[in-house]
């Protein structure tokens, strides 16, 4: 057993060997060592500017690093002052829209005054001829055109007066007297009921209180 154990050994060996040769014979697998190349050393010239540009810049960097408590206080300052700036950029257009709403909330509007009277006595000249329907027209047609001048983009040509009368963006004591006027000159249009004196008079009463301040102050109501 002894023997065959040795024989058996012997044959591992020379098998191993043979392995050993075939696998250093095979070309593709690279068994010497690959020795790498020498580290070129930079161009001179490189050096000397590598150099010069220390010799430079080490003055610059010794007085920021001295400084750097200073000069950290002076970067944050213009960085929080960039986004400031940014900020104002893009919020400046909403800004100023708001100023724009807040001011025109803040703005009393009402008829202008001289107008408002020069307009009673033109249509007062006619109710004295008797002709109350054109006096209400006249009235009406002022209270429109007034209505227009403010809120151009609020009016349009098919609108009646009924529909202005209904219109949220006036302050409600001017739809009142609004619809007085309107509803005096849209009976005597389309009911063919005269106006009369008395109509003529509720439709003067009712322009003169759409003159007034007072009529005006509810801005939340009002013309925005």
């Amino acid at each position: 057993m002894a023997k065959d154990a040795i024989v058996q050994g012997d044959n591992g060996n020379a098998s191993f060997d043979a392995a050993w040769k075939d696998v250093r014979a095979d070309s593709d697998i690279q068994f010497t060592n690959i020795v790498p190349e020498p580290k070129q050393e930079p161009p001179e010239w490189w050096t000397d500017f590598l150099q010069w540009l220390n010799d430079a810049l080490a003055p610059v960097a010794d007085v920021m690093v001295t400084a750097w408590p200073v000069l950290r206080i002076i970067f944050l300052a213009l960085l929080a002052a960039g986004v400031l700036t940014l900020l104002w950029v893009i919020l400046s257009p909403y800004w100023q829209e708001w100023r724009n709403r807040k001011a025109e909330t803040k703005e009393e509007w009402r008829p202008d005054q001289e107008a408002a009277r020069q307009l009673l006595d033109e249509a007062d000249a006619l109710a004295a001829k008797g002709q109350f329907a054109e006096a209400a027209h006249l009235l009406l047609f002022r209270s429109i055109a007034e209505i227009e001048e403010r809120r151009p983009d609020l009016l349009r040509p098919s609108n009646t007066a009924r529909e202005i009368e209904q219109f949220d963006a006036l302050p409600e004591n001017a739809r009142a007297m609004f619809a007085v006027i309107a509803g005096h000159v849209e009976r005597g249009v389309f009911a063919a009921a005269p106006i009369g004196e008395e109509g003529w008079a509720a439709s003067r009463h009712a322009y003169g209180a759409f003159a007034l301040p007072e009529t005006w102050l509810k801005q939340d109501d009002g013309l925005q």
